[in-house]
């Protein structure tokens, strides 16, 4: 293992920008408010409004091999949509929507109880007094430009809020939104293992 190679754990909170610059004219929050290491690059993004666990590392050949669709890595969200969705809606999440001329993978999906330990978003959500929430945990082996958002859509129950929680054996515990660690030597260890075990067995997962 190269000694110079660096691995961070980041949980991304809300409004913040999943790259180190950013050309608009009306400044906006990235990672670099957060990050003080140069020369480490996202693996995979979140968007702007999403939150969560990122990874980031200078490691040129893992990040591909954890990027590229055909391996087909799981990444794990909590997902607070619009209404309480019906039996109907989580099947067609499991077994893949159609999004823009797209059929996306079957997902493991199931029905969550309301997080109580979730740190608040910033701003929060806003509710609707006469239209109920409901959380899901979808854990999906792709991911699409707004991929989660568009799934529900189009099952008709838009997300209000979406945090990824996990990704490969990577999880958010011990971490606030706008921390960071280094991953220690067996959680390098494991993700370079699970970096190299191919599409299939990652989409048997599920």
């Amino acid at each position: 293992m190269n000694a110079q190679y660096r691995y961070i754990l980041f949980y991304k909170p809300y409004d913040v920008l999943c790259q180190f610059t950013d050309g608009s004219t009306t400044p906006r929050a990235t990672l670099k408010d957060y990050i003080p290491i140069p020369g480490v690059y996202s693996v995979g993004r979140l968007d702007r409004d999403s939150e969560g666990l990122l990874l980031l590392t200078n490691d040129g050949p893992l990040k591909h091999r954890l990027t590229d669709p055909k391996f087909a890595k799981p990444r794990t969200y909590w997902v607070q949509v619009e209404r309480t969705p019906d039996e109907a809606a989580l099947e067609a999440l499991r077994h893949g929507v159609r999004i823009r001329g797209y059929q996306t993978r079957p997902a493991r999906v199931r029905r969550l109880p309301e997080p109580q330990d979730l740190p608040p978003r910033d701003p929060p959500i806003r509710y609707r007094k006469n239209v109920p929430t409901d959380w899901l945990e979808m854990t999906l082996t792709e991911g699409r430009n707004r991929q989660v958002r568009r799934m529900t859509a189009a099952v008709g129950f838009p997300t209000l809020r979406l945090i990824r929680v996990r990704s490969l054996r990577l999880t958010l515990e011990g971490l606030q939104p706008g921390q960071w660690r280094e991953l220690t030597p067996l959680e390098i260890q494991q993700v370079r293992e699970d970096s190299k075990e191919q599409s299939s067995s990652s989409r048997s997962t599920l």
